[in-house]
């Protein structure tokens, strides 16, 4: 990674690139935007993008492309069966994994259901570092259990341990000895933990995933959605690591793996997403639901130009220049936060800024979704879209009682090579703004609330007039301003 230093010593990241197209953004004022967030049901994924300044719900399928990702393109083979597209996709994968099998599937989601399918039987257990909404409702309709196996460190938001996505290894022993080997389907990584704030894992924690996994005979899958965030942390954290290169690191780490797979919204800088296999007989196994559930074996559901797109985005991800950025403008907007004292997750991690809503509104109760609530006045005060990464994104338990997150977080996701400083400059204004004025913000409740994956879709209503009131105060300090 270049090292690049300001002669006053300010210490902004330096974007390695520079912008050719431009999409023009809308600032509605404060009223439309009140007026938005009630029509969506104050749930930031059903606001139009029309009425969106900034876009930070999440990197994934919003990434900027690369001119040689946009040239690649024009490339591709269309063919339905055989497309020279899906072989150097796949020659690509082979490349950097060193894995020999590979199958196409449209997005990291369809990869967790074939896996969940094929490898998860009734009554039986998926231990991981950390869950993500998607994976644990795919094991969960297939019969089994997700058991969350991650470091002490890794709950506590202020903690500065550098690699809180850990597994701990004595809670993987304990969890294997109580239930049995034969009871556990796959041993889980996720490659940057969503859930908690981005956080990574090193590259030793998962050596040592894997020598218990190969103690007990267990498959252990990684989760690389989020491999490049992943990757500059073990690079850049991880001493033994200082001195290898990324494809070094990434090969190392797909050596440990027995299958991995991916999102290319994320990993690629692309739309679509793969599986790849260290053993020919898994990847038969889920072979024949590729052409069932996503399309044929060389296309896999995705577009053959969007294909090309993952070949290119997969290489440039092995460019150091080219993953640290994400990293560098998170790390900036964290620590401009800080500096006002607005709670974070530190250290930064990958894919966001984490603002620890536990903390900025504790005069909520969890029982009213206070991560839900802060995403929604934090719309209201800046036309600024997060996401709530708490209590809205679990789902209830069988008895119907809630399931309270471990933590309460507003993700403010900030996907690769889209926002300028300034941009990111006017996100901290507005939040510290927020922050002054936080005993305004009150609680959420429910008026439609689906069984499955509510964060999606549901739809709530505040529980008092504080939306009318953040308004109001906000004319009170910004005039007539946007």
């Amino acid at each position: 990674m270049a090292n690049i230093k300001f002669f006053n010593n300010e210490k902004v990241p330096l974007e390695m690139h520079k912008v050719r197209i431009v999409q023009k953004l809308e600032l509605r004022p404060i009223e439309q935007r009140l007026e938005a967030i009630n029509e969506a049901g104050n749930n930031t994924f059903l606001l139009k993008n029309r009425d969106v300044f900034l876009d930070m719900l999440t990197d994934s399928g919003v990434n900027a492309m690369s001119d040689r990702q946009e040239a690649a393109m024009l490339l591709a083979d269309d063919s339905y069966a055989g497309s020279e597209t899906f072989y150097r996709l796949e020659s690509k994968l082979k490349e950097i994994f060193g894995m020999d099998f590979f199958l196409p599937a449209h997005q990291g989601r369809a990869c967790e259901h074939i896996i969940a399918k094929t490898l998860v039987k009734p009554g039986q257990i998926v231990p991981m570092n950390y869950h993500f909404t998607t994976t644990k409702s795919h094991i969960v309709l297939c019969g089994g259990t997700v058991e969350e196996l991650l470091i002490d460190e890794g709950l506590d938001a202020n903690n500065k341990h550098p690699f809180k996505g850990n597994m701990d290894i004595d809670k993987l022993e304990a969890v294997i000895q109580e239930h049995g080997p034969d009871k556990i389907a796959f041993v889980r990584m996720e490659a940057g933990t969503n859930l908690i704030g981005g956080q990574p894992f090193s590259l030793e924690n998962l050596a040592e995933v894997r020598k218990v996994c190969d103690k007990y005979g267990i498959i252990l899958v990684m989760d690389a959605s989020l491999l490049q965030d992943n990757l500059h942390f073990i690079k850049s954290r991880e001493e033994q690591c200082k001195d290898m290169t990324i494809r070094e690191i990434t090969r190392k780490m797909a050596s440990l793996c027995d299958i991995i797979y991916f999102s290319a919204r994320k990993l690629g800088c692309a739309r679509g997403g793969g599986l790849c296999f260290r053993d020919e007989k898994l990847y038969k196994l889920m072979m024949e639901f590729i052409p069932l559930y996503e399309g044929f074996l060389t296309y896999g559901g995705m577009s053959v130009r969007e294909m090309e797109a993952i070949a290119v985005g997969l290489d440039e991800t092995m460019d150091e220049d080219v993953i640290s950025q994400g990293p560098q403008f998170i790390d900036f907007m964290c620590n401009e936060l800080i500096k006002h004292g607005v709670p974070v997750v530190t250290p930064p991690g990958g894919l966001g800024c984490h603002i620890n809503a536990m903390e900025f509104v504790d005069h909520i109760p969890q029982s009213q979704y206070p991560a839900g609530a802060l995403a929604a006045a934090l719309y209201i005060a800046g036309g600024i879209r997060g996401m709530e990464r708490g209590t809205l994104s679990e789902q209830r338990n069988p008895d119907g009682s809630e399931c309270f997150a471990n933590m309460e977080l507003l993700r403010l996701a900030m996907p690769r090579r889209v926002f300028t400083l300034s941009q990111v400059k006017y996100a901290v204004d507005r939040i510290v703004w927020l922050y002054e004025n936080r005993r305004l913000i009150g609680g959420l409740e429910f008026v439609y609330e689906p069984s499955i994956l509510r964060f999606f879709f549901g739809r709530l209503k505040p529980v008092s007039d504080w939306q009318e009131k953040l308004l109001k105060k906000f004319r009170e300090d910004f005039g007539d301003s946007l």
